[in-house]
């Protein structure tokens, strides 16, 4: 006759199962890169390369702490309701209209206030990240052509007066130089269809529309390399319209320019389309425009 085990309770297998979620959860994040825990304190949100993005990272963490602390409190009361009001007695039917007149009023009246919260704090950074100054440090005319992007410097004393451009093309990737800890101001045109301007690093990005001008500002605050891309489905090669980002010393800054005016790549007014040569690019043109 063999010896018959005492069977586990329901409290030890919850237990169990809780200390082994717990245990997989340790490991799981004992297993992410530095890199990769980081983003998850971003919550998935790229780290800022400007000031403005900076507010705009909090504010997006604030939000998933405050939108992760209403599901907490929504789903304690859910299950404390199962619980509490159960049936006991497999005969007995719980009543099923029952009411609390102030609790139907919180539930009522408390989503709307917080709408009203998250709406005002969203009007509010919306509005100072739109806010234009008088005099920023540079200016930069954002062309988005099909598909690509052409970059001017319209405001530099190094291009007396001439305008520093970089454009590029199907095959040719651009890459736009910005100064660090300086202000920064894109003016985006169009002359075909409406794109995307969206640098990922920066956190934000804002569409480029044919016969209007949209313009925003920034200042990185840290050197370092970003990627770009359009963010609007724009045609057949969408996909090839990306460009890079540079935010560099004030000294790097200016060489670049220099070095853009020694290759010819100047004109008198704004570069509106493509303009740079395969020789120039070095590359062979698969579908720039004129």
């Amino acid at each position: 006759m063999g010896v018959q085990l005492p069977r586990r309770s329901g409290v030890s297998r919850a237990r169990l199962a809780l200390a082994v979620g717990m245990g997989a959860g340790v490991l799981t994040l004992a297993g992410c890169s530095s890199e990769t825990q980081d983003a998850w304190k971003r919550v998935a949100m790229p780290e800022p390369g400007t000031e403005e993005g900076i507010r705009i990272l909090d504010f997006w963490v604030n939000s998933w702490i405050a939108a992760m602390a209403t599901g907490v409190v929504v789903w304690a009361l859910m299950f404390w309701v199962v619980w509490r009001y159960r049936r006991r007695h497999e005969d007995e039917v719980p009543v099923q209209t029952r009411y609390n007149l102030p609790l139907e009023i919180f539930y009522t009246i408390a989503p709307i206030i917080m709408v009203l919260v998250f709406f005002a704090q969203t009007v509010r950074l919306q509005t100072d990240l739109n806010e234009l100054s008088d005099s920023p440090d540079h200016t930069v005319e954002v062309v988005g052509q099909q598909w690509s992007w052409t970059f001017n410097y319209v405001d530099e004393p190094v291009a007396d007066g001439m305008n520093v451009y970089e454009s590029g093309t199907g095959s040719y990737i651009p890459t736009l130089v910005l100064p660090v800890d300086e202000t920064v101001r894109f003016r985006l045109v169009s002359p075909d269809v409406i794109h995307s301007f969206w640098i990922t690093g920066f956190l934000y990005k804002r569409d480029v529309i044919p016969g209007r001008v949209n313009e925003f500002e920034v200042t990185p605050n840290r050197v370092g390399e970003f990627k770009g891309k359009c963010a609007e489905l724009c045609g057949s090669y969408h996909s090839r319209m990306l460009f890079d980002v540079q935010v560099v010393s004030r000294e790097d800054y200016d060489a670049y320019l220099q070095d853009q005016i020694d290759a010819g790549f100047v004109s008198e007014s704004p570069v509106t389309g493509n303009k740079i040569t395969t020789e120039q690019a070095g590359l062979e043109d698969e579908g720039g425009t004129e």
